[in-house]
């Protein structure tokens, strides 16, 4: 025991001996970090400048008087969202196109007066499928959503749901 206490005592004075310019050399020093000590007027006069600038919302454009309720400024927010579907099979466009199982984003567009359900994988336009516009809100608790339903056995129906319109789309399956 004393042989285990006599190593312990020498590594302590040791590792202290050698233990030269550690950050503990500078402790309580003033500019340890290069910061210069600030004076009483110094700091009420930056306090000052800071009080006095308003924050702006990033959100308004400059010029313009702009306010918005709580509600809308939701729904806006909502909107910006991308809304993904799972597609877990294999569909079929017009006998021709396939559209392979995976994650899609989905953007509901009115175009030329017809509506179409755009689905994208990273950027890139995967299939434009033509849809029915309808009032129905499908019982969906939310404005944006998306969903695939079974629609009999070989066909699958994709809701989709936005603040603009409603629609859905009935795909085959392959």
């Amino acid at each position: 025991m004393k042989k285990f206490l006599t190593l312990l005592f020498i590594l302590f004075i040791g590792t202290s001996v050698l233990a030269d310019g550690d950050l503990w050399d500078n402790f309580g020093d003033a500019n340890t970090y290069g910061q210069k000590p600030v004076t009483e007027q110094e700091f009420n006069k930056a306090l000052e400048s800071k009080q006095k600038k308003k924050k702006r919302d990033k959100n308004i454009p400059k010029g313009e008087n702009f306010s918005q309720s709580s509600e809308t400024e939701a729904l806006t927010n909502t909107t910006k969202e991308p809304q993904i579907l799972l597609i877990p099979l294999n569909l079929k466009l017009d006998n021709k196109y396939l559209i392979p199982v995976g994650h899609y984003e989905v953007e509901g567009v009115k175009e030329n007066g017809n509506v179409y359900i755009k689905l994208y994988q990273a950027h890139n336009l995967i299939a434009k499928l033509p849809a029915e516009e309808t009032d129905d809100d499908f019982d969906e608790p939310t404005i944006n959503f998306v969903k695939l339903r079974s629609h009999g056995d070989y066909h699958v129906e994709i809701i989709f749901g936005g603040v603009d319109f409603n629609a859905y789309s009935i795909i085959d399956i392959e």
